[in-house]
Formats: structure tokens, sequence, C-alpha cells
């Protein structure tokens, strides 16, 4: 599994369409490891763009803070699980959270 996080000065930026770049970590879900991770520009921020970009470097889940309901649409029109809520803490515990089904989450940080 790929998975996605927006990140700013090495933390989940709770602000997802406006973060500086992501991390994207390859996983192995069934021994609940991290594989590998690669930092990536994130895009200029166009309505619509993030869901397709993603989905073109193989990200089958995005973790973020927040996220405005249009964009979880999209995310689910590519196949991309989105899961909203998670606090800004680094972002490989996060994806360790995560992989052991420990990931904490709280409402979703987005309003729009």
């Amino acid at each position: 599994m790929k998975i996605a996080l927006p990140v700013a000065e090495g933390r989940l930026c709770t602000h997802f369409g406006h973060c500086e770049e992501f991390l994207l970590v390859d996983a192995d879900g069934e021994n609940k490891t991290i594989l590998s991770k690669v930092r990536v520009q994130a895009p200029p921020h166009e309505p619509g763009l993030l869901p397709r970009w993603l989905a073109e470097k193989g990200v089958t889940c995005v973790i973020a803070g927040g996220m405005g309901g249009r964009a979880q649409e999209l995310f689910c029109n590519q196949g991309i699980t989105v899961v909203t809520g998670a606090t800004p803490k680094s972002p490989e515990e996060l994806v360790t959270d995560y992989l052991e089904g420990r990931l904490e989450t709280g409402p979703n940080a987005c309003d729009h």
C-alpha cells in the first residue's frame, strides 16, 4: 500500500490542500512496516488536482488532519481511502499508528 500525508515543517499539515510537500510511504500492511518513504513537492493548489496527481503516484490511502467534502469525494472516485482528523504528529508515527490499528483521530480539521 502507498500512503500519502501532507507535510509542513516535518509534521502533518492540517490544511491538506495547501501543504508544502507530501510524504509518500510504501508500507507492508500485513507486516505493519514502512518499506520506503519519499518526500515530493506539492503541486500548485488547484481544486481537484491532488486526487488525480496522488492516484498517478500509486497512492491508496491519505492520512490528513482535515479535508473538504468535495476533495474526499474526488479521492473516493480515484479509489483512495481517506482518513481525516489525524493530529499534527510526525508522518512516520502516524503511518505506524495506522498500520497497527491505533491511529487516533478527532474531528475533521476542515470546515469547507
